[in-house]
């Protein structure tokens, strides 16, 4: 038999094949579908483009991570016949989404498991010390000392005063600022908000804003939930934990399968 040579068009078109798949490899396959590094760096491109680049090298390998997780997640939605090939990017993230509610089923929490994380958590399940406050806000240190002197001789002019003579954004609610836990107020305000009592007024307080006025209309103590107070929030946040750790492990099962080049993908055009 005698053997006929490839022509010479042929061989051409298979060497530049052959190179621009060296070119551009691939980084992920799964399942017949395949992923190449131009789409990686098109999407590296984009983050970019946002204003986060150019990246550090650290943060490319980062991204990397997740854009095989993402692609792995729809490669399966394809596969399942939840996504069209041609799907446009919101049509993929829906496509996500409907193939982890089908995959990943919302976990189970049981009573005796809520009450087992209250035992074991009871200390840190607290409602933090609160006050509610008004503010009077004047300009100068003149005008704040007149005001206090003024609610000495008559402290229920606070709101009248607050109405008329404060220039804070609150002056027309009669200077209700709101409740706050320690930590949510400037820290000039913060100290005398929480040694003052109900119905106390401070002492002229000097911020950038101006000079301050506060009254504490109330203040709750910090305390402990009860059972009947944190089992939505036990529920909820058991409930996310483990849904969190459903959907890693689904994606780890689906990267599992497939073949990632994390080389082929941090290699920069420049080495190619």
């Amino acid at each position: 038999m005698v053997t006929r040579p490839l022509p010479l068009a042929i061989v051409g078109a298979a060497v530049l094949l052959g190179s621009c798949q060296e070119a551009d490899p691939v980084v992920l396959s799964l399942d017949g579908d395949t992923v190449r590094r131009s789409d990686f760096e098109r999407h590296v491109a984009s983050v970019e483009a946002r204003g986060l680049g150019p990246l550090a090298p650290e943060v490319r390998q980062g991204l990397l991570e997740t854009f095989l997780e993402e692609q792995v997640l729809l490669i399966e939605a394809r596969r399942r016949g939840l996504l069209d090939p041609a799907a446009a990017p919101e049509e993929e993230q829906r496509a996500v989404v409907r193939l982890l509610a089908e995959a990943v089923p919302p976990p189970d929490v049981t009573e005796e498991e809520i009450e087992a994380y209250f035992e074991a958590h009871a200390a840190d399940l607290r409602v933090p010390a609160t006050v509610t406050l008004r503010q009077i806000l004047v300009g100068t240190l003149n005008e704040a000392r007149d005001l206090k002197r003024r609610l000495l001789r008559d402290p229920r002019s606070f709101e009248t005063l607050a109405g008329s003579r404060s220039i804070g954004p609150e002056a027309s609610g009669g200077g209700v600022m709101g409740t706050f836990e320690r930590g949510q107020l400037p820290s000039e305000l913060e100290e005398a908000a929480f040694t003052l009592e109900p119905g106390e007024t401070s002492q002229p307080i000097e911020t950038s804003l101006g000079y301050h006025v506060l009254r504490v209309d109330s203040r709750q103590p910090a305390r402990e939930l009860s059972l009947e107070e944190a089992r939505g929030w036990i529920r909820e946040r058991l409930t996310r934990e483990r849904a969190d750790a459903a959907v890693r492990a689904f994606v780890a099962g689906l990267l599992s399968r497939a073949r990632v080049n994390h080389e082929a993908a941090s290699r920069t055009d420049s080495s190619s």
